[in-house]
């Protein structure tokens, strides 16, 4: 993870071509399929665009610089994996990133439901949490990590939980969100090309939020993912804690360095009051794609129930 996260071109099209197949574990007594891209399989055109193919963006595959995102099979209640390193074993060896050795996030593909969670790791390299897919769907899972010795890496697989579904749209762009009482209000917007400030103001009652309490070594915590090929972008504030000239609160400021057109999800994690709060936004930068939903307001509206819940079903914190 880097506190300024630069993501490649958005993709025209993703060629998804799975490599391997796994079953794991069973949530709901559904059997959810895991499936992963490997190195070779075609992800993006980068020459049609100018861009070196070493900046595709993080998570869209699932083997990276001869680490391996592996699923393994694992009880109802967890999900499990190991990183398996160039030599083909279990990597058991992490630097911490942000107060953790793993973050793992899963969203559904339709980007309504979220959650990031931090597995434990065993001694043969196991990483297990409590299952974080709240229910039927097709969702994207991706294990941020740095590997000792190495780079930060962000590797994601797709599984699918089977089940009755609804397809959700996508909400509108907005500035304001509300989230377990809170409001929280954006400033600035990803422009293409360029690096752009974000701030995300916290208020509650009316009133600014001015004391947040450090989450995973910051005062907020940013994920945002691109719709369509849920390319990752994770980011933290411009300041961190203790720093002698960061507030806490109510303003936290990210930079973010997108250079093309799209539609993107943002999740901002903020700590209050001793509980994690997740709020959410649709931001377009460009020129909107022709489908790309209507502005308007846009509370943290419902995900797929089943999940621990911070103000949105399918939110939660390890």
């Amino acid at each position: 993870m880097r506190t300024v996260t630069r993501l490649a071109g958005f993709a025209a099209g993703l060629a998804a071509i799975f490599g391997a197949t796994y079953t794991v574990g069973r949530v709901a007594d559904r059997t959810p399929v895991v499936e992963g891209r490997h190195d070779g399989d075609a992800v993006h055109t980068t020459e049609e665009r100018g861009e070196p193919a070493d900046r595709i963006p993080g998570g869209l595959l699932v083997s990276d610089r001869g680490y391996t995102l592996v699923p393994v099979a694992a009880p109802a209640d967890q999900f499990a994996f190991r990183i398996t390193g160039p030599d083909g074993q279990p990597v058991t060896r992490y630097d911490v990133a942000h107060d953790r050795r793993m973050h793992l996030i899963v969203a559904r593909r339709d980007l309504s439901g979220f959650r990031h969670v931090h597995p434990d790791l065993g001694a043969d390299g196991t990483w297990r949490v409590g299952t974080p897919l709240a229910g039927p769907g097709q969702w994207r899972a991706f294990a941020d990590f740095t590997p000792t010795g190495g780079e930060p890496l962000t590797l994601g697989v797709d599984v699918t939980v089977p089940g009755a579904l609804t397809e959700r749209q996508l909400p509108a762009p907005a500035t304001s969100t509300t989230v377990d009482g809170y409001t929280v209000t954006l400033t600035g917007a990803p422009r293409p090309g360029r690096t752009s400030p974000l701030t995300l103001t916290v208020s509650r009652d009316g009133r600014p939020v001015t004391d947040l309490e450090p989450y995973l070594g910051a005062y907020g915590h940013l994920v945002a993912l691109r719709r369509g090929d849920l390319a990752y972008l994770h980011v933290h504030p411009d300041g961190t804690p203790g720093d002698g000239r960061t507030q806490p609160g109510p303003a936290v400021t990210f930079l973010a360095d997108v250079p093309s057109t799209g539609s993107y999800r943002l999740y901002l994690d903020f700590r209050h009051g001793g509980a994690v709060h997740t709020a959410e936004f649709t931001v377009v930068t460009g020129t909107p794609p022709a489908d790309a939903p209507p502005a308007g307001s846009n509370p943290s509206g419902p995900a797929p129930s089943g999940g621990a819940d911070h103000g949105t079903p399918g939110h939660g914190h390890n």
